[in-house]
């Protein structure tokens, strides 16, 4: 999709990138080849120019350039250019970002390998692997993940950020991640439905309380399986844009899933049920 675009480019704004598509030019090696008769001279050669600024930086994968450019309600266009550098994050935490919370869990995936920290075991090792991806999917992560991740740790995350919470929502779904699921047709079933942010809490001060691992296990589950869904929710985010886009592109397919390392103890879950909703 990065080919063809050209709204990344000063002074392109979307309707002239829609006259450029209508003209028959479909891509950056086009216009290099016949630029627009509607297009001044003078205004090819600038869009000429930052054309192949835009291929130089796509050679050598810099993220960060085509983030920075893309108008905001445009950024899905880059995922597919960056998938192989692209890593889904999510964290569960004690709250909302109070000074005395703290991150509990956090768990990647880079759509091949699962990796999952623990505080008081390995969480210090994010710090080092989340540089290894040039850009990171969440959901509402731009709004609560990293801006606790980098109070948390005291470390700037720079990385291009695809947040589905806006992607999702300007094409109708929102409601949160849970719903968006649901809506998209991936909804949680069995134990794991019953577990959200604020069970999650109380999962971690089950098992900080009473040692017991299975609480950890749970909230592992629970975590691993939010970013296993967020790949799913950003390709069908990407293709759906791609379909509102007047060119005949290719859709990306959906992934298998792989298996959650973690699984729910529902005798943990009912425990943990009866002992905090009961009246």
């Amino acid at each position: 999709m990065l080919n063809c675009s050209f709204s990344h480019i000063p002074s392109v704004g979307a309707a002239t990138e829609r006259k450029i598509w209508n003209s028959g030019i479909t891509s950056m090696d086009d216009f290099i080849k016949s630029p627009p008769d509607f297009l001044s001279k003078n205004k090819s050669i600038k869009i000429a120019e930052h054309i192949q600024l835009s291929k130089e930086k796509m050679t050598t994968r810099d993220a960060r350039y085509f983030y920075d450019n893309l108008p905001t309600k445009e950024s899905w266009r880059m995922f597919c250019e960056f998938q192989d550098t692209t890593v889904y994050l999510d964290i569960e935490t004690t709250g909302l970002g109070s000074p005395r919370d703290i991150i509990t869990t956090i768990a990647l995936y880079d759509g091949k390998s699962i990796k999952h920290y623990v505080n008081g075991e390995n969480l210090n090792d994010f710090k080092n692997d989340i540089m290894q991806y040039d850009v990171i999917v969440t959901y509402n992560g731009k709004t609560f993940d990293v801006p606790f991740i980098e109070n948390y740790f005291g470390i700037s995350i720079s990385h291009a950020h695809l947040d589905l919470r806006y992607i999702l929502a300007s094409l109708g779904y929102s409601g949160g991640l849970k719903s968006c699921e649901h809506q998209l047709g991936i909804g949680r079933t069995g134990s794991l439905a019953d577990v959200d942010g604020f069970f999650a809490v109380l999962l971690w001060s089950d098992y900080k309380k009473k040692k017991n691992a299975k609480s950890l296990e749970t909230l592992l589950s629970y975590n691993i399986e939010d970013v296993l869904n967020l790949e799913y929710l950003m390709i069908e985010a990407y293709n759906k844009n791609l379909n509102n886009i007047p060119l005949k592109l290719n859709t990306l397919a959906i992934p298998s899933t792989p298996d959650n390392p973690f699984e729910i103890d529902v005798d943990t879950v009912n425990r943990i049920k009866a002992q905090s909703y009961a009246y």
